[in-house]
């Protein structure tokens, strides 16, 4: 965690959120609880946050939680940052009406993920490819990247409303190039 708490100790603003949050939404709910799962310095969970969720806001590094909790703080949203190791602890079954995941990929806590929606809850997921066309960004390691159709397999009993697999064909350093993502909607 070091190496992450060194990245967040330089920034000085919140990040943007996620290019596919920031996208739709319009999906979202007007109120109910959200979790932004491996956080960062909280770009999503400041979008979710302003959007009128409540939000639970998780990562492995201090130095994040505790900057996300400051902004938070000075904008009186509703944001409980918490450290927490991903690797060994999941979120509760059907808490969430929204759940979103950027740029993080630990395979075995997926059932989890799938498990932590509430009836009709959404997920938010896109994290690196290994179908993207160049490695600019993210990972090299393969194993730390999404095969093929990998998130639509492990989301399988959830409703699809948005996937997007990366390709060669979207411009240089976007999102679309390099990262897969879905929506995905918890059946009532």
């Amino acid at each position: 965690m070091d190496k992450w708490d060194r990245l967040y100790s330089r920034a000085t603003a919140p990040p943007p959120p996620c290019a596919l949050l920031e996208r739709h939404a319009h999906w979202l709910p007007a109120s109910g609880r959200a979790l932004d799962l491996a956080c960062g310095l909280g770009g999503n969970a400041l979008l979710l946050a302003r959007h009128g969720l409540r939000v639970d806001a998780w990562d492995g590094s201090r130095v994040a939680i505790r900057r996300l909790a400051a902004w938070a703080e000075a904008h009186a949203l509703a944001i409980t940052a918490r450290q927490v190791d991903l690797t060994r602890e999941a979120p509760g079954v059907g808490r969430y009406h929204v759940i979103v995941v950027a740029h993080f990929l630990h395979r075995p806590l997926l059932p989890a993920i799938a498990a932590a929606l509430a009836p009709g809850g959404l997920l938010f997921y896109q994290t690196f490819s290994q179908a993207a066309p160049d490695w600019r960004r993210g990972p090299r390691n393969p194993a730390m990247r999404l095969t093929r159709g990998e998130l639509l397999r492990a989301f399988a009993e959830l409703e699809p409303l948005h996937y997007h697999e990366p390709g060669g064909q979207a411009p240089e350093g976007t999102a679309e190039r390099e990262l897969a993502a879905l929506i995905a909607r918890r059946r009532l």
